[in-house]
Formats: C-alpha cells, structure tokens, sequence
C-alpha cells in the first residue's frame, strides 16, 4: 500500500541520516554530507579534544570508529583495548566521555541469579545514526530492505528511551548462557516487559526460542514483537504477546 511504501520510505530516511535537525531538512545529498562532515569534525577535533585536553584525538576516533561497528553489540573492553593499543582503563575512560556528551548510550544486562546469566558485559547504542553511519563511510548508502538489523534495533532503542524519560522505567538487555538472547527488557520493580526486535515486515506471528525462554522463566504479562509494518496479539499460555510496528510503539502503552 502507499502507506507502506511510505513508512519504508521514512525509515530509510533515518537509518541513513540521523535525527540532527539540519542534517533532516536539507534535500540534497551532498549538503547532507557536508553537515554531518562538520558536526562530526566539530565533535572529534574540538569538543573531545577539549574535553581530553589533546591536540590529537586519533586513538578517540578509532575507538568512536570501532564502536560504531559494535553497536548493539556486546563490548569485550579487552579485546577492543588489544585490537587499539590501548588499556582497558583509557577505553572505557574515552566511552564515558561518549555518554556524558551524549553520542553513545550504555545499556547493562537484566538478571536475576547470577549463576545463570552471561557476565555484565554491556551494549552501547549510537544516539545520532547518522553520525554513526558517518563514521563507518556508510552515511546516504543504506536501504531498509537490506540487512539492516542492528541499525533498527538502535531506532528502537532511541524510541524507547525517549518515551522512558518521564517514567522510572529501566531498559535492559538480556542474554544468558545457553545463548538464548531479548533485545530489551523494560522493568518497574518486577514487572518485566521483553522487546524483540525484527527489521522486516512480518506476515504472520513468529515468536523466537529465545523469547519463549525469556517468557518461560519470567512468565511476563506482556511481550512485544516490534517489526516494520505487522500488527496482532495473541496469547502464549499466561502471556500477551503483541505484534507492533515500530511507529506505534512511542504512543502505545505496554
């Protein structure tokens, strides 16, 4: 349908290019890139240079580079400070400057028993994706019907941060150790809400093995199902699982 192709064409348009406003408003691709170059160049060689009190932020830019690739990823500080030729201690120095000027965002695992979770090795989401999409070389190039995975899930991430701002709400992640996996998992106190995230457009319910774990051990009352354009619910024993598409979800209440 014309919708359709028209929420397809609006999610294209932010995976691209981000959200920052003058980036958004212009229409040629070239001025595009001639912004983003400058916001980006603005950050690295003045901000971040302050901020660390150096005239050269090489290493900081190859990190900045490296945890793009890693978004929505889990982050092994080790392996990234040997693949750097840095310490562990510089790493996850640089990354808080990250998150307190607000281009990254951490996200820790949800658990209960400790014997049976993975290890508190955190995620990190992008706060603008086109800066993100800069870094990589990747910035205009991306279309919504491609392997695009991981860039919807940092959308997702962003929207449901942004409807969290006013709530106690806490956004997690969730991984165990048999490698069953929930992209987010939204508490208040007990009350879990799990996210699974599916870039495509789904044509009927399909529920994964790691959320029907998920929901067998912590028998939530609702489970979202976040996609491009499917809607439905049904239920899953005790539990409401509901098919949402990505626009409905800032509006909606779970």
């Amino acid at each position: 349908s014309i919708d359709v192709v028209k929420e397809k064409s609006l999610l294209s348009e932010y995976l691209n290019f981000g959200g920052y406003p003058k980036v958004v408003v212009e229409e040629k691709l070239s001025e595009k890139q001639l912004i983003i170059d400058e916001i980006y160049r603005s950050y690295l060689e003045r901000d971040i240079a302050f901020l660390l009190r150096v005239q050269k932020t090489d290493d900081f830019t190859r990190l900045f580079k490296i945890m793009a690739d890693q978004s929505g990823k889990l982050v092994n500080y080790s392996e990234i400070a040997s693949t750097l030729g840095m310490s562990q201690l510089t790493i996850k120095n640089y990354l808080w400057y990250c998150e307190k000027t607000f281009t990254l965002e951490k996200i820790t695992p949800y658990f209960q028993n400790l014997r049976k979770e993975i290890t508190k090795s955190p995620l990190y989401y992008y706060r603008d994706l086109g800066m993100r999409n800069y870094s990589l070389g990747c910035f205009g190039t991306i279309n919504a019907d491609q392997n695009v995975g991981f860039l919807f899930q940092n959308l997702i991430f962003l929207i449901l941060s942004e409807r969290m701002l006013l709530t106690s709400e806490k956004l997690h992640f969730w991984r165990s150790k048999d490698g069953a996996e929930v992209d987010f998992i939204t508490s208040i106190g007990y009350k879990l809400t799990p996210i699974e995230v599916k870039a495509k457009s789904l044509q009927k319910p399909e529920v994964s093995r790691s959320l029907k774990g998920f929901i067998e051990r912590y028998k939530p009352e609702k489970a979202l199902i976040v996609n491009y354009v499917y809607k439905d619910s049904f239920k899953l024993g005790k539990t409401k699982i509901v098919f949402l598409p990505y626009f409905e979800l800032l509006d909606n209440t779970f």
